[in-house]
């Protein structure tokens, strides 16, 4: 078997016995993406010297399918599998009082298979099949939860803002494969010319979507509505990540012109983005808030040129960001919500959560010796010696300094203050998951070295004496701001703008959400008329054939009577034909043969009887003639 497949048989394995077996799902689950983990650090050891692992499978005609490990997409199988693995294992603790474990983890294996099949596809209809496929999986994971209002309208919104985006990476898909005559992704990216700018703002579009950048962050916020190891996995190196890896990976097709839309949706997003989780009163949501800020800033890189920058921090993150959502869910467990109302204090009940907490947030806001500080500096370096970087720059500084705000804000909340906190069911599982990715967000920073010299990616210069301190400068003022700065005060009349998600006239909701959503109501009410009007028409064809129903059996029974009464008319003649006529025809004859019998006694041979005979038949003739005469 090739070592391609090694990353992505196992969960596909593992949800085929979840659905089979109905039980023990945690243990397949677990399996499976532990199998996984192994596969793919196979996977990089074997192609990290430069030397691609093809897989050609059964596709389209002169399209095959491809799956393609190079030493990128191997390093993006490790960091799939890694939070997966980690989040599972938490996920055995979080969900230990759920029902519908069975779905649930058969959803999530799957979720993990075809994620790492997105990162190996090595060709656009492969990537198409694995990019519908995490959408389906995210729709079903956020609605895991379907019976409550919020969560079915979440997974809704989510469905609705990412498949709207989707558009773009299809259209793109059709560009590239008809102008260069290939679906092989490597190929595809060398079209070059006016279609390349098209396609990369196309693909752009479809990023701005999976990523939550503005102004489609909405549905990630909402999103929090599903279990968090839903929301640690899809806002780390799953469904929020594959934006920014396929831009990451079509960063070749990229023209300048395009770069330059990249860049600005980066920069607009990661200010906009830091402030509403400023303004934020839910732990959960201001993480997620957060993670479109992020992402902002991991388009500022691909944006400056230098995507291997956008790649260290989205690993980082990916271990920072998970490490976040799973000590939120350990809080909400303690105190029964992720409001701050209701988390106040939380920290000093929950030591070895909060622990977890802190050090992933200051690494996110970007403190040494933390992977955050060497990702971030990277991310703001690139901003201020790319061809932009008058505004790259700011923009970049500005959502580093967020960072630190809002992560300060909430480390001050869940310090300070006092509650009752309840017992929380599955800790210590949940405790290994949390400290599991704990270790990556603190010292992945000292492997971006070695990851860079098996990378085939544009070179990072090093990061300037000035960047880095500005970098670090913009990091402490924001922890500083966040601790001793209430969020009103620092936002002052933007605050409650900011409360309702910086929307303007509604926002997309009001826009696009709104919209679709009575247009689908009203395709479901024309259905639903046609619908009946077929039934209507149905139900007039089967009164119509009951009708002619009834009809052929009048008529069968008419016919039938009429064959009754034939039968009968038949019996009646056969009967009158043998008793009337054939007895008559028979008294006759035997009257005759009596008759002749008779007269044949007459015969006798005596001479004086026939002259006796002769003499009353003369006497008898002339009777009858003198009679006759006297009528006339």
């Amino acid at each position: 078997m090739s070592a391609v497949l090694l990353p992505v048989l196992p969960p596909l394995l593992a949800t085929l016995a979840v659905l089979v077996l109905r039980r023990g799902g945690a243990v397949l689950a677990l399996a499976g993406v532990m199998s996984s983990l192994a596969g793919s650090l196979w996977l990089l050891a074997r192609v990290a010297d430069g030397q691609a692992e093809t897989l050609l499978l059964p596709g389209l005609p002169d399209m095959p399918l491809r799956l393609v490990a190079g030493p990128l997409t191997a390093l993006l199988t490790v960091a799939v599998a890694t939070v997966g693995t980690f989040v599972l294992i938490y996920a055995v603790g979080y969900m230990k009082r759920e029902s519908g474990l069975a779905r649930f983890y058969a959803v999530m294996s799957l979720f993990l298979a075809a994620m790492q099949a997105l990162v190996l596809a090595g060709d656009w209809v492969l990537l198409l099949a694995a990019w519908e496929l995490i959408g389906l999986c995210s729709y079903l994971l956020i609605g895991f939860w379907f019976q409550r209002p919020k969560a079915a309208n979440a997974a809704g919104r989510a469905f609705l803002y990412t498949r709207s985006a989707d558009l773009g990476l299809y259209v793109a898909v059709f560009m590239l494969i008809g102008s260069t005559g290939t679906s092989e992704i490597a190929a595809s990216l060398e079209s070059g010319g006016s279609a390349s700018t098209v396609a990369g703002l196309l693909l752009l579009l479809a990023a701005m979507g999976k990523s939550a950048q503005v102004p489609l962050q909405d549905w990630l916020m909402r999103a929090m509505a599903g279990p968090t190891p839903v929301s640690a996995l899809l806002h780390s190196a799953t469904l929020v990540a594959a934006g920014a890896i396929l831009l990451i990976r079509a960063f070749p097709l990229l023209t300048p012109e395009a770069l330059l839309a990249v860049g600005v949706v980066g920069g607009v997003t990661t200010v906009a983005a830091g402030v509403i989780a400023l303004a934020e009163s839910d732990l959960k949501r201001l993480l997620a808030a957060s993670t479109a800020s992020q992402y902002g800033l991991m388009l500022i890189a691909v944006g400056a040129g230098v995507p291997l920058v956008a790649l260290l921090h989205l690993l980082a993150h990916a271990a920072i960001k998970s490490t976040l959502f799973l000590a939120a869910g350990d809080f909400q467990h303690a105190r029964e919500g992720t409001g701050f109302d209701r988390l106040e204090g939380v920290g000093r009940a929950r030591p070895w959560a909060f622990a977890g907490f802190a050090l992933a947030a200051l690494a996110l806001a970007g403190i040494p010796p933390l992977s955050g500080f060497f990702s971030k500096d990277a991310v703001i370096a690139a901003a201020l010696s790319a061809q932009g970087a008058a505004w790259l720059g700011p923009l970049a500084l500005a959502g580093t300094l967020l960072t630190g705000t809002y992560m300060a804000r909430a480390l001050r909340l869940l310090w300070q203050g006092s509650g009752k906190t309840g017992a929380v069911a599955g800790s210590a599982w949940m405790r290994a998951g949390i400290w599991g990715l704990v270790i990556p967000a603190a010292a992945l920073g000292l492997a971006f070295g070695p990851i860079e010299g098996i990378l085939d990616l544009p070179t990072r210069e090093a990061e300037g004496t000035g960047a880095v301190l500005l970098g670090l400068l913009a990091a402490v003022v924001g922890l500083a701001l966040g601790w001793l700065v209430s969020a009103p005060r620092l936002l002052g009349p933007v605050y409650p703008w900011a409360q309702r998600g910086l929307a303007v006239g509604g926002g997309l909701t009001a826009w696009v959400g709104r919209p679709a959503m009575a247009m689908a109501r009203g395709c479901e009410h024309l259905e639903g008329r046609l619908y009946a009007a077929v039934l209507g028409v149905g139900r007039g064809g089967l009164i119509i054939a009951r009708g002619g129903e009834r009809l052929e059996q009048s008529l069968y029974r008419a016919v039938l009577g009429v064959g009754h009464t034939n039968l009968a008319v038949a019996h009646l003649v056969r009967v009158g034909d043998e008793r009337r006529i054939d007895g008559l025809i028979f008294a006759l004859v035997s009257g005759v043969r009596a008759l002749g019998a008779r007269a044949r006694t007459l015969q006798s041979g005596l001479i004086h009887h026939s002259l006796a005979i002769s003499a009353v038949a003369t006497a008898v003739t002339l009777v009858i003639l003198f009679l006759a005469s006297l009528s006339f």
